[in-house]
């Protein structure tokens, strides 16, 4: 995108005490150093890759992962492309809408947009429809693709004015890309270093105004002056059987699969409330009906199909069940520390964490405590065993731990 026709777009400001940077070197070729980063924090990032990693690796493998994986490609085609087709998220869906109006009544860049919750639950559509009802550009990075403010500079600067620029996973920004964010979000200006040494000067660079929509599903790990620029933040939680009934129908018309109503309501009770699992399953689940001969997709076809991928009428799949069994065979439903879970089931402990827990704890199959993870009454319940006698002491002592905050 050409950055001409912008007013003061892409060129430093009168103030600035340097020129700009040499000819034939780009945004970024190191000619901008951002602030010098501790060895600690260093250390720290790449502890936090190494764990993504891991936690995304573990992930790729389900198929009731809300993970993005490769074969979600698809998914594409099925995201809808306003918010009046949007389902689900009313309340943030409805003052989105205000918002939008708003801003393009004024014609003023929509202020910056917070999208956090768990993943799968549609912050990259949103992301793409705030940019679709405003009629703007959209411009999409992620944060661990950031590694300098040379690459902040050159998509900051490329921007048309009002456009929206979507970044995934913010909350894995370095801190020294967030300090140079700070006066983008807030004045429209990047403040940076040319060169090294006795020889480095300070150059502004006036910015067209633009949206920031971010995305993370760890909102905790976000510094907070970073979270307190955003003036539009948005929780999404977890959908409904209903509403992703309604997604697996639409779905199904667009991929041309002959589905009845209660076979997508099987598809989406199995769908752990996710919108991406539910578009997952419903393919695999065509998939099987297509080898089969199968001319239309009812209950007990997507309940034979649903089986065969081993998840179950909750949507857990064998991870989640191994997990279960494990506190409820060996650890007499608990409370056990999640490190010795993750020994025992050969998994690391983000993988337990970000990956198995969210979803047992969500529906109260698992307790998460103090003195560590215990089975909930509806975790005995669905894998049809008896939960051990307790005497009454234990009871007392089991009952003053569940009244203790979570982890």
């Amino acid at each position: 995108m050409s950055g001409t026709g912008r007013r003061g777009a892409g060129k430093p400001a009168q103030n600035a005490t340097s020129p700009p940077p040499p000819v034939g070197k780009g945004w970024g070729e190191g000619d901008f150093t951002p602030a010098a980063v501790s060895p600690a924090a260093s250390a720290s990032a790449a502890v936090s890759a190494s764990a993504a990693a891991s936690v995304s690796s573990a992930a790729s493998s389900r198929t009731v992962s809300p993970m993005r994986r490769e074969d979600d490609a698809a998914e594409a085609s099925l995201r809808p492309q306003t918010l009046a087709e949007f389902v689900g998220q009313q309340s943030s869906r409805e003052n989105l809408a205000v918002f939008i109006q708003a801003a393009r009544d004024r014609g003023e860049s929509l202020d910056h947009v917070l999208l956090h919750g768990p993943p799968g639950l549609g912050k990259t559509t949103l992301a793409q429809i705030i940019a679709r009802e405003l009629g703007v550009g959209f411009r999409a990075t992620s944060g661990p693709v950031i590694q300098r403010a040379g690459d902040l500079a050159a998509i900051l600067t490329n921007l048309q004015p009002r456009d929206v620029l979507f970044i995934d996973e913010i909350h894995r920004l370095q801190p020294a890309i967030e300090e140079v964010l700070y006066p983008a979000m807030e004045d429209f200006q990047l403040d940076l270093i040319i060169g090294e040494g006795p020889a480095a000067r300070s150059v502004r660079i006036d910015l067209p105004p633009f949206t920031l929509v971010g995305a993370t599903t760890r909102a905790g790990l976000l510094a907070t002056p970073l979270r307190d620029r955003f003036g539009i933040p948005l929780r999404l939680v977890f959908y409904t059987a209903a509403e992703l009934e309604l997604i697996v129908r639409r779905g199904a018309e667009k991929l041309g699969v002959p589905l009845t109503r209660d076979g997508a309501t099987e598809i989406a009770r199995r769908s752990r409330g996710t919108p991406r699992i539910a578009g997952r399953l419903l393919r695999r689940v065509r998939d099987f009906a297509a080898v089969a001969g199968t001319k239309e997709i009812d209950r007990n076809a997507a309940d034979a199909a649903l089986n065969r991928l081993e998840v179950d009428r909750l949507g857990l799949d064998a991870m989640d069940r191994r997990y279960l069994l494990r506190i409820a065979e060996h650890h007499a439903g608990g409370p056990v520390g999640v490190e010795t879970l993750a020994a025992a089931l050969a998994e690391a402990r983000d993988t337990l964490e970000d990956v198995v827990e969210p979803f047992l704890i969500q529906e109260g199959l698992v307790l998460r405590t103090s003195r560590g993870r215990m089975l909930g009454e509806p975790g005995w319940r669905h894998l049809d065993l008896a939960p051990p006698s307790r005497t009454p002491d234990q009871l007392d002592l089991l009952r003053g731990v569940a009244q203790v905050d979570p982890e």
